[in-house]
């Protein structure tokens, strides 16, 4: 199923774009929310190439997230967004983080060379995504951590991420639209489906084309309400003679 339903009170988010340095080849994962964990689980590192509900999750109702070049059990490199290579991704995503120019709550994420999830006291580096095709239960996806051992996790624990990177799959692999897990992961359990990921067709809009939208519609709204007073006094001396 493509598509899905709102964003929960406290919910895991991934918001998915195409790179704006590399739209062809590569896609932009914006990480932001939070959730609690419901289980003592730990989160694998990339030598686990397969699914398991305490780092991984399945799209809702059996839905599908890719539509071309489908994965099978990949584990994909988080490269760093704020390496020199990347300038345009870089800006963009900085001009949204707070104190760090403009600020938009949507992309809200700490500038990280990689998304970082924090779970109590701990924290741990983002560094694959696992994706993989699984037909027709349901398309996986999964997060591996850095470091030589699992990022253990008590139950009641908040759990957090932020940050973004880059993985060399372009948009065009995937399905747009808004998807649900089916049950939240062990790490960020608060209700079910606790992780919701946003695939977006389009690079992500500037600031400053969020204005130049205001300034037009507010230009149209000035023109309208010109316009109808004008009509307001060419009628008055008619209602005024009647």
């Amino acid at each position: 199923m493509r598509g899905g339903g709102g964003t929960a009170q406290a919910q895991l988010l991934i918001n998915v774009y195409p790179s704006q340095d590399n739209p062809t080849t590569q896609t932009l994962w914006i990480f932001s929310g939070s959730s609690t964990s419901f289980q003592s689980q730990s989160i694998r590192t990339a030598s686990f190439n397969d699914f398991n509900s305490v780092d991984s999750w399945q799209i809702n109702n059996n839905g599908n997230i890719f539509d071309a070049n489908k994965p099978s059990d990949v584990n994909f490199t988080l490269s760093p967004l704020f390496a020199s290579s990347n300038t345009a991704d870089r800006n963009s995503v900085l001009s949204r983080i707070p104190g760090g120019g403009k600020t938009n709550i949507t992309f809200a994420a700490n500038a990280t060379n990689t998304p970082t999830i924090t779970i109590g006291s701990g924290s741990r580096t983002i560094s694959r995504l696992f994706l993989d095709n699984d037909d027709p239960g349901g398309d996986d996806l999964g997060i591996r951590v850095s470091g030589s051992s699992n990022f253990s996790y008590s139950s009641g624990q908040t759990s957090a991420w932020t940050g973004a990177g880059l993985i060399n799959k372009p948009i065009g692999d995937f399905f747009t639209g808004t998807y649900n897990s089916s049950a939240g992961p062990g790490f960020g359990r608060f209700s079910s489906g606790s992780v919701q990921v946003r695939v977006n067709s389009l690079i992500i809009p500037e600031p400053e084309e969020y204005a130049l939208v205001f300034a037009l519609f507010a230009l149209g709204f000035v023109f309208f309400h010109r316009h109808r007073q004008k009509k307001q006094r060419q009628q008055a001396p008619i209602r005024a003679s009647v």
